[in-house]
């Protein structure tokens, strides 16, 4: 082949360059769900390991409050701490008026399951309409039937949000 050098180096480099993508894949951690992404009702964790000695336990585990949390509330948590409560600090590091670091904060309390009134007992949680649980049930069933399918699944459970 005219014009094609081959360097036994460059093989050795792509196979170093193919070893490191491995070895960082290898480690790399997802944050834990919460939530099922088809039928939205919450996960329960089965297993726990140990990277170090392989360690494996295996039950029911219950996550932390935080866990069911979305990504933009624990921002607005780690900024909360780091900032000692301060609400000027919070504003002035996340851009954001008085008013929409209060409502963060309120939103933050109610998805923590307490009341807005300052009392202590945690809100009730909200009943999922038994109609909407039906109906999203009914969806998944007809569509593992083969009565609907998966287009017509999805458009489905995107109305009942």
């Amino acid at each position: 082949m005219k014009g094609f050098n081959f360097n036994p180096e460059d093989l050795k480099e792509l196979k170093d360059l193919k070893a490191l993508k491995e070895s960082i894949k290898s480690k790399t951690k997802y944050p834990v769900i919460s939530e099922c992404p088809v039928c939205h009702n919450d996960l329960v964790v089965e297993a726990l390991h140990c990277d170090k000695c392989h360690t494996r336990i295996e039950g029911k585990f219950t996550l932390s409050k935080f866990n069911y949390l979305d990504t933009d509330k624990l921002y607005f948590i780690e900024v909360f701490v780091k900032n000692r409560g301060n609400i000027k600090a919070i504003e002035k590091e996340m851009d954001y008026s008085y008013p929409t670091i209060k409502k963060m904060l309120d939103e933050v309390i109610v998805g923590l399951g307490y009341k807005l009134d300052g009392s202590e007992e945690p809100a009730e949680e909200p009943k999922e309409d038994a109609k909407k649980t039906e109906s999203r049930m009914e969806i998944l069933e007809k569509l593992n039937n083969g009565e609907i399918d998966f287009d017509t699944a999805t458009e489905l459970l995107q109305k009942l949000k």
